[in-house]
Formats: C-alpha cells, sequence, structure tokens
C-alpha cells in the first residue's frame, strides 16, 4: 500500500491503514483541509454567501467512492459542490472558471495504474496551488483540528456535464482551424484507455469532420494495458494505425491532459515532439503575423528540440522546475505563447493555463492540414533528439546531496543550472544531462539528451560511472 502526500495533492492506492494508503480517512481529511485553506485564502466567495467547489473525476474503478467521500466533505464543510462526474482534468479545470467557482478538485491518478487514485487541487482560475498554498493544506491536514459546518450552513450538490462546453472552447480558438481539418478528410485511430477519453475525444474529432476509429474506448477504468502513454503500451495502436491505413494515432492518458501521437507508418512521433509540434505551429503564425514576444516554457528535463524551434521562429525559450505548476508560473511571468512538458502535457494559455490534450490535438491537427504531408514526414523537418532515462539506487538518502554538490563542481566549467536538481549544459555538442532526487525515495533520477540514441544512453552511463566514483561504490 502505498500513500503519497505532496503540495500538488494526494496520492496513493485504494485500501489498507489509514495514513500508509489512500483510504476514507485520509480523502475526508485532506478535502476538509483544502476546504479550510480556500476559506482562509479567500476573504469571500465569488458569487453567494457559500463557496462554490468543481469535481470532476475520470473513469477508475474507485472513482464513484472517492467522488461519494469528497463531495460529501464538501457539503459537510458548507461549500457548494458543482459536480461533473465523468471530465477529463482540463475539463474540470475549464468548469472552474465556467462555474465561477473559487477552486476545484479533479480526481485522477492520471497515467498511474488502476490501483491508484487521487486528489489534484484547483484554485479559482482553474490552477494548480502553489507550493505554499498546498503546503498548508498538508499541515492542517495532519494538525487533526476539524470544525465542520452545522445543519443550517450545509452545502448542496448540482450536476453539470461540461464537455460540450470544453469542446466548444476548443473550437472557438483562433489557431484551430476546423475548416482545414475538415478539408484534410484525415482518419484517426484513437486509444482512449477505457477513461474519460472515450468519451470527450471522439465527440471533439466529430465536430472536426475526421473519421475516429477508437480503440478501448468504454469508460470502465478497467485499463486494458499500462495508462502510461508510452510506444511500449501503444502496440496495438500502432498496429492498429497501419492496418486502417490511418493518417495517425492518438494516444491519451485516463484524464487526457497528456497526449502522444503515432506516425502513419505505426512509428511513435515520440512524445517529447508533442508540445514542439505545437509549438512549431504556434510561433510559426505568431512569426507570420508579426506577434511578439514569442517565447516558450518548458521543464528542465523536456527534449532541447522545443528551444531550437523556438529560436529558428525568432523568439525565446525558458525552463522551469520540473512540475506543472512551476511551467505555468514561469508562463505567467513571461507571458509565454506557448508551453509543456515532454510528457505529451500542452499548455495553450489562449485557452487555460493547464495541460490539455484535448487542445494539442486540435492545434496538431491544424498544423498538419495546413502542412500538406504525412506526421512521418513533418516530424523528420524537426531537431533530431533522443532522450535517455536512467536512475541511481543508493541507500543512504544523505548521498543525493554529496553526489548533486561534486556534479556541480565536476562541470563547473559548462553551462550549470540548480534551480531543480543539477543540469548541466553541453551546449557545443547540443547534449545535456538532469539529475533530480526522488521526494520519496533514496534515487537520483538522471535524464541525458543527444542527437542519437547512443550517444544519450552513453551520457548518461558517464554520470552514473562518476556518482559511484564520488560516493567510492
Amino acid at each position: 500500500m502505498t500513500l503519497i502526500k505532496s503540495i500538488s495533492g494526494i496520492r496513493g492506492t485504494i485500501g489498507g491503514a489509514p495514513g500508509e494508503a489512500l483510504t476514507p480517512v485520509d480523502i475526508v481529511k485532506f478535502t476538509y483541509a483544502y476546504c479550510a485553506c480556500l476559506k482562509q485564502r479567500k476573504p469571500a466567495p465569488n458569487s453567494g454567501n457559500k463557496y462554490k467547489v468543481v469535481v470532476g473525476r475520470d473513469a477508475r474503478i474507485s472513482g464513484a467512492m472517492v467522488e461519494q467521500l469528497v463531495c460529501g466533505t464538501l457539503v459537510a464543510c458548507g461549500v457548494d459542490v458543482v459536480r461533473c462526474g465523468f471530465a477529463s482534468t482540463p475539463t474540470t479545470e475549464l468548469a472552474v472558471v465556467f462555474a465561477q467557482a473559487d477552486g476545484g478538485i479533479i480526481l485522477t491518478a492520471s497515467h498511474n495504474p488502476r490501483q491508484w487514485n487521487a486528489l489534484k487541487l484547483l484554485n479559482e482560475r482553474g490552477e494548480f496551488l502553489t507550493a505554499a498554498e498546498g503546503q498548508a493544506i498538508l499541515d492542517l491536514a495532519e494538525s487533526g483540528e476539524f470544525d465542520f459546518a452545522e445543519v443550517d450552513a450545509l452545502g448542496s450538490i448540482e450536476e453539470h456535464d461540461f464537455t460540450d462546453e470544453h469542446i466548444d472552447a476548443v473550437l472557438a480558438l483562433e489557431a484551430v482551424d476546423a475548416e482545414a481539418v475538415r478539408k484534410a478528410g484525415f482518419t484517426v485511430v484513437l486509444d482512449a484507455i477505457n477513461s474519460v477519453g472515450g468519451i470527450i475525444m471522439p465527440r471533439l474529432l466529430e465536430r472536426l469532420g475526421v473519421k475516429c476509429i477508437t480503440l478501448n474506448g468504454e469508460p470502465t477504468g478497467d485499463f486494458a494495458h499500462n495508462p502510461e502513454p508510452l510506444p511500449k503500451n501503444l502496440v496495438e495502436l500502432s498496429e492498429t494505425v497501419v492496418r486502417e491505413h490511418a493518417d495517425l494515432g492518438i494516444s491519451v492518458d485516463p484524464d487526457v491532459d497528456r497526449l502522444a501521437f503515432i506516425c502513419e507508418d505505426g512509428q511513435p512521433f515520440v512524445e517529447e515532439y508533442t508540445l514542439v509540434a505545437v509549438a512549431d505551429y504556434l510561433l510559426e503564425r505568431a512569426e507570420k503575423a508579426g506577434v511578439s514576444p514569442r517565447n516558450t516554457v518548458s521543464n528542465l528535463s523536456s527534449s532541447r528540440a522545443l528551444r531550437d524551434v523556438t529560436e529558428a521562429h525568432g523568439g525565446t525559450y525558458y525552463a522551469a522546475a520540473v512540475g506543472e505548476v512551476n511551467v505555468t508560473t514561469k508562463m505567467h511571468e513571461v507571458g509565454a505563447l506557448i508551453g509543456g512538458e515532454g510528457n505529451g502535457g500542452v499548455i495553450y494559455p489562449a485557452s487555460h493555463c493547464g495541460r490539455d490534450a484535448m487542445v494539442g490535438v486540435a492545434l496538431f491537427l491544424s498544423h498538419l492540414a495546413h502542412k500538406g504531408v504525412s506526421v512521418s514526414a513533418y516530424k523528420a523537418t524537426l531537431p533530431p533528439y533522443f532522450i535517455a532515462k536512467n536512475r541511481i539506487d543508493l541507500s543512504d538518502k544523505a548521498l543525493i546531496d554529496r553526489i548533486l554538490d561534486a556534479m556541480k563542481e565536476h562541470f563547473k566549467d559548462e553551462k550549470v543550472n540548480t534551480v531543480d536538481g543539477v543540469k548541466i549544459d553541453f551546449e557545443a555538442r547540443k547534449q545535456w544531462v538532469h539529475l533530480r532526487k526522488s521526494n520519496t525515495e533514496p534515487i537520483i533520477r538522471i535524464y541525458s539528451e543527444a542527437q542519437t540514441e547512443e550517444e544519450a544512453q552513453r551520457l548518461g552511463e558517464e554520470v552514473i560511472a562518476l556518482a559511484q566514483r564520488i560516493i567510492g561504490a
């Protein structure tokens, strides 16, 4: 059993003892703390006499149980609830704004397997809470100090499905060229991984005039395969794209905030390039229109390809610490046109500041329709990079800082970034390596990138060997 508490929410496996897994006790405590901190942060609700919180969930087997506990606790705290039912993460984020709510709670464990669930917390803008706000909730949840509303002050629950409003908002974006997509006559294969993507994504594609062949479309929560949209988990999707002579394959995770494509020949477009392709489209449009600034943001562990594409279009690239809230904070700071994460997370501020696979699909298809080439032919025009992912397992957490400090010293003549762990850029070689410590385990994650797979892996192995020499292993 596992329970992970962080500033972005609470995540764990269902069943077991309180404090050791995601149990009803933990869910109630955490939801109460969210309400109490919401009221402290906002002196008055957006409208009416009571605070309003939107709740949406993916299709996990445990979703209905968690939803009942969360909604019941909100009502017991004197908060009105707008229950969205099945709703993607970006749908719930937008619903906070649509409903003029004071906050939102998303019930999803994203790409984690079926036994997991989580509570992800939003502010009144439908964005994730800051580190300080998240820490305040963690502290209060552990304090044991609870004070629920009396009977005449209880909240209420209303039901509202925001799916069509989300689709309307995507199609209303100026950069989404629905007419061009319809004229292109695309056929796509969608792997909806038995969750809410099977509800919303086919409806968007239908509105865009795209023929959609859906795999794993029933939102049962009993995932047909590992739900993380990585190539090794998308074999059926790749085979179906080739067999059906489709133009591309689309894979989303259970809460539809991550997005990966498959080329028409069955080869992965590569998750890292989802954001790069969408940015290429938006930057090209902005450059032609003379729009400035043309800034982009991704996290430190994402591909250099975004930087290359940004600079090719006369823009400026910025890096943020790993974590969606860190990326969106940097995007606000620099006025980014587009941003996101290399895990297939596209964040387009013209829509909202949250990862949204719906927006990503609409923009990518618009780009492809304008290019008039196959997905694989377009991929060949983008800067070629490969990322290797490794890790160092340690017996003692105290060794982590020792290794990171030694790395900073060893590579002091290179470009070193210490915002989040240690990232070393080897500018002349167009390579980098990023070392980050885990918050839950005594390990260091090592991501390295180069222009060939072999060079990326070799760089990671060289850093691992150096770390082992540092600790005398």
